[in-house]
């Protein structure tokens, strides 16, 4: 068997740009930005590399790895890369900052309703129109991802591994550990070096739990406390891996249990919420504070559940170019990538069967598929368009 190419090389990204062409394009991705991490990175797939080439494929899944591998949410950790990668530490800011801003006022706004009122508005039609449309757009995005990062026959192989244990039920981030540390392994033995001696170069970002927040999760005030929840929700920020709903496993004990501060059908509201709106999940964080505390409480537990992605980025951020000359370093880094599109893959089977629900939503996703294929016209505009359709045949109904 012949031998597998070396590592690919990173390609030059385009010249830097400005801050606003940065701050438009995630403003308006926090806005259309409906269907969860997997739907919000195809599109910023799709702008970025497809039609603005601010950088390579390969780079943005150097990036994609990267955020796999540290705990917090992929999309917005995304966001702060490539918001570095064009326009600096600014960039780094204003990228994720942009990205969160709008899911926030919207789930500030559902908040206050809920408050209100007691129950959360409906736009079941809408959703039932954006999702086939958000479907065609993970699975074209993990098509073109899935060309660039299964281009060996071992990351292939390591692909395939990670999807049959994940739907055996393994744990995401050791499958991604393992795959990092397996690809490496396999090209250190090809290259006759020892890889045991080199895998330390790439030392993981662990997250470090402040031993204040610690103490909040089992401290129990009188009544809510702004840095209380503070430190609660820096908790979640700096431990959390894998989708929005694992927040119920380490919200409940604190929120629910220990503090008495909501009750179970409360949280799974906000669970709701956080998946239902567009942009970032864990802005079920905005949810729960103004539930708990009113905007002061809103404002806190975001900042708290958000503030490790941003350090954690800013710290690995500018190294990941470096990682890829290494050759131990480019290993686990393909390995981390055919990790994190078996994954991706095996997220959009249940979304599918969530999504194409009966024919007119077939037919949905259908047209939404020969619109991306067959022209260049936008994924927002398309997401627009099946929230559009999904409230005239709600209206028809």
């Amino acid at each position: 068997m012949s031998p597998e190419p070396p590592p690919r090389s990173g390609s030059p990204t385009a010249a830097p740009g400005t801050l606003g062409e940065v701050v438009r394009l995630f403003l308006r991705l926090g806005v259309v930005g409906f269907g969860g991490p997997a739907a919000h990175i195809a599109m910023m797939e799709d702008e970025v590399v497809r039609r603005r080439g601010w950088l390579s494929r390969e780079r943005f899944l150097d990036l994609l790895a990267a955020t796999n591998l540290i705990p917090g949410p992929n999309s917005t950790e995304m966001a702060i890369h490539l918001g570095y990668v064009r326009a600096g530490w600014p960039g780094l800011l204003l990228g994720g900052a942009c990205f969160i801003l709008p899911a926030t006022l919207i789930v500030l706004a559902l908040a206050a309703a809920y408050v209100r009122w007691g129950q959360l508005p409906e736009a079941g039609w809408l959703l039932y129109g954006i999702k086939p449309v958000i479907l065609v757009v993970i699975v074209q995005a993990l098509w073109r991802l899935a060309r660039t990062a299964l281009a060996t026959p071992s990351a292939a192989v390591v692909a395939g591994a990670v999807a049959v244990l994940a739907l055996a039920g393994a744990n995401e981030l050791l499958l991604l550990v393992a795959a990092a540390l397996a690809l490496a392994v396999v090209r250190g033995v090809r290259m006759g070096r020892d890889p045991t001696v080199r895998v330390g170069l790439v030392a993981l970002p662990a997250p470090v739990l402040p031993v204040t927040a610690a103490v909040a999760a089992t401290v129990v005030p009188a009544s809510p406390s702004l840095v209380t929840l503070s430190l609660i929700f820096l908790k979640v920020g700096s431990i959390l891996f894998g989708s929005g709903y694992v927040l119920l496993a380490f919200l409940r004990p604190d929120l629910v249990e220990r503090t008495g501060w909501l009750t179970d059908p409360q949280l799974l509201d906000a669970i709701a919420v956080g998946q239902v709106t567009p942009g970032p999940v864990l802005t079920t964080a905005t949810f729960v504070g103004y539930l708990v505390a009113g905007t002061p409480g809103a404002i806190v537990a975001t900042v708290g559940i958000f503030l490790p992605s941003f350090v954690l980025v800013a710290v690995s951020s500018p190294w990941v170019p470096r990682i890829r000359c290494s050759m131990w370093a480019a290993g686990l880094l393909d390995g981390a990538s055919a990790a994190a599109v078996a994954l991706m893959a095996w997220v959009t089977w249940p979304l599918g069967r969530a999504a194409l629900v009966d024919l007119p939503a077939a037919l949905l996703a259908l047209t939404a598929a020969a619109l991306l294929s067959g022209t260049r016209l936008n994924s927002a505009w398309l997401v627009a368009g099946g929230a559009l359709a999904g409230g005239l045949l709600g209206l028809w109904r």
